[in-house]
């Protein structure tokens, strides 16, 4: 397990591949069978295999990983729709990157090219990726990794940042350190058998009852050995957490939504038409500013630049080629352009388009 910080912008998925040749590889490919099941699947990468994650721990992630999240839901129509996941923690591989988006890309061929395609990154996922859970937790470490170690001599303190989006609590490992705090949210100090609960002055009473439910989850994991404890920001008894985490210092004030992706300055909506059919490879503009349906050709693909989000929308009479390189093609786009390594991509394909990307052509 790397514990080097992966840099999305520069993983090179193309050239994984090529190199790893799982393409012609029989033992790498995976049985998916019964996957178009109605529900969520969760699936993590393991010495470049597909494992099933076991389901009471849906909804845990480890930032020295990399995952595969598949939701399969029935709309008013009773038509069966798919969104496919591949979600890359911080300190992932490269091997286990590629690894997931070349298996997201196999599942989708599985699944009749129909999906949605998301890539999540830690700390900027989607609203609707953390929508499908009630708690959302990232851990350090990675596949040795455990949540309930409870020798006192082995665990590995940590300090979770625990706050509420839309339905579903958060809870991120982050420093240990009074730097890591602020006044809006509430924190979780996890020593293994001493837990201390810290709420800042402004943490909403939602967060603060979703907080004590983690601990008390926490503590029965652990048989009940650990000991709880709880202060609020301005308490003066608060000394044993204060040591635990290095000291005292200045609070930051209450943060805003780290998770949402910040739309940039300019919003112009940019096309490019991804296509081979001269022979070669060909990633050109197509138009920019106000964009018309009538534009896109379902003999190839096109990357949608909308400012906050780059869509990739697959034409049904693109060629293979077209459709496994264009993942790559995107986050070269975004690498080369500046944009923000974490910026949201999604594949859709045509006839199966959401409505958000329609939303962004004139009717």
């Amino acid at each position: 397990m790397s514990l080097n910080k992966l840099d999305i912008s520069e993983l090179d998925l193309t050239k994984y591949l090529e190199n790893l040749n799982i393409g012609d590889n029989k033992d790498f490919k995976e049985s998916w069978d019964g996957v178009d099941e109605i529900g969520l699947k969760i699936w993590r990468i393991e010495k470049l295999k597909v494992v099933p994650w076991p389901k009471e721990l849906y909804g845990r992630f480890y930032s020295g990983d990399s995952y595969i999240v598949l939701n399969v839901y029935l709309d008013k129509n009773q038509r069966k729709f798919y969104d496919i996941h591949f979600w890359l923690g911080t300190y992932t591989s490269q091997d286990e990157a590629g690894t997931a988006a070349y298996k997201t890309v196999e599942l989708d061929d599985f699944l009749g090219g129909v999906p949605v395609q998301h890539r999540e990154i830690q700390g900027c996922e989607s609203e609707l990726f953390i929508s499908y859970f009630k708690k959302f937790i990232i851990m350090d470490g990675g596949i040795d990794s455990g949540f309930n170690i409870v020798k006192p001599t082995e665990y590995k303190p940590q300090l979770f940042h625990v706050k509420s989006i839309g339905r579903t609590l958060t809870v991120t490992s982050v420093p240990i350190s009074c730097s890591s705090l602020n006044n809006g949210d509430v924190f979780v100090l996890d020593q293994g058998l001493t837990i201390y609960q810290w709420n800042g002055c402004k943490a909403s009473g939602i967060e603060k009852h979703k907080a004590m439910e983690l601990t008390a989850s926490i503590k029965s994991e652990r048989h009940g050995h650990p000991v709880i404890t709880v202060y609020d920001q301005d308490d003066r008894d608060a000394g044993p957490f204060w040591k635990a985490i290095g000291g005292k210092g200045v609070i930051a004030k209450e943060s805003s939504n780290e998770r949402l992706f910040e739309a940039p300055a300019s919003n112009e909506k940019i096309l490019f038409r991804l296509s081979n059919s001269s022979g070669a490879m060909i990633f050109k503009e197509e138009a920019r500013g106000d964009l018309k349906l009538s534009m896109l050709d379902p003999d190839d693909v096109f990357i949608v630049d909308v400012g906050a989000e780059i869509y990739i929308w697959v034409g049904n009479k693109s060629n293979v080629i077209e459709k496994t390189r264009a993942f790559q093609y995107a986050m070269d786009y975004v690498k080369d352009n500046n944009k923000s390594s974490n910026i949201p991509i999604t594949r859709v394909v045509e006839g199966n388009e959401n409505g958000r990307f329609m939303s962004f052509f004139e009717k």
